[in-house]
C-alpha cells in the first residue's frame, strides 16, 4: 500500500483540521436527522472513516504544534 506524506506548517494544519471537523459535524447531523436508511448507512460508513482519519491528524498535529492547533477563530472569513 502506498502512502502520502505531507509537511504542514501550523496554519495549514489548522485549516485541514477545521475542515475535517466541520465535515464530521455535517455528516453526523445528516445521520442524526435523516429518515433515509440508505443515506444514513452510506454517510455513516464514510463518517467512521473520517473520524479515524481525524483522530490521527489531531494526534499528530497536537504532538507537533500543541493544543492551540485545535483552536479556531470564530470570525467570518
Amino acid at each position: 500500500m502506498s502512502s502520502l506524506v505531507l509537511n504542514l506548517v501550523e496554519s495549514e494544519a489548522k485549516i485541514i483540521l477545521e475542515s475535517l471537523i466541520e465535515k464530521e459535524q455535517a455528516m453526523a447531523e445528516v445521520c442524526d436527522t435523516s429518515t433515509d436508511e440508505n443515506l444514513i448507512a452510506e454517510i455513516g460508513n464514510d463518517l467512521i472513516e473520517l473520524r479515524l482519519i481525524l483522530n490521527v491528524v489531531k494526534e499528530k498535529a497536537t504532538a507537533q504544534f500543541g493544543e492551540s492547533v485545535l483552536e479556531f477563530g470564530s470570525e467570518l472569513l
